[in-house]
């Protein structure tokens, strides 16, 4: 018997928020939780999937650190274990200009933090 191939950790295209509208609907109707180096915003949906959406402003630093932690964030996302018990939602996750000092650790507590707390929160 052949072993199991191991789940795709791959974010599928409906796992990410794409449209500006579903970013303004975030902001304005969701919940905010704040870190020290980001913001997450919550809004729940009637759909079971969690869709992640990720902003950083100018002030965050040049592309290149805005680049570095979007890909550190989907890094942390995509592998995060409890990923598949979040309740359905659209995350938009807001770098502050502090996350561009942040270590790659600091910032994969902070986002495990946070979204941990959504965890608990599912009915």
């Amino acid at each position: 018997m052949l072993p199991s191939a191991p789940r795709s950790e791959r974010l599928t295209r409906g796992a990410t928020l794409r449209a500006s509208a579903d970013y303004r609907r975030c902001y304005r109707e969701g919940t905010r939780r704040q870190g020290s180096l980001v913001t997450l915003h919550v809004c729940r949906r009637a759909e079971p999937e969690t869709r992640l959406g990720m902003t950083a402003s100018r002030k965050v630093g040049n592309a290149v650190v805005r680049n570095r932690l979007k890909r550190w964030t989907r890094e942390f996302y995509r592998r995060w274990p409890e990923r598949g018990s979040l309740p359905g939602a659209d995350l938009v996750i807001h770098f502050k200009p502090a996350a561009a000092q942040a270590s790659h650790a600091a910032l994969d507590r902070e986002l495990a933090s946070l979204l941990g707390g959504l965890r608990s929160a599912r009915p």
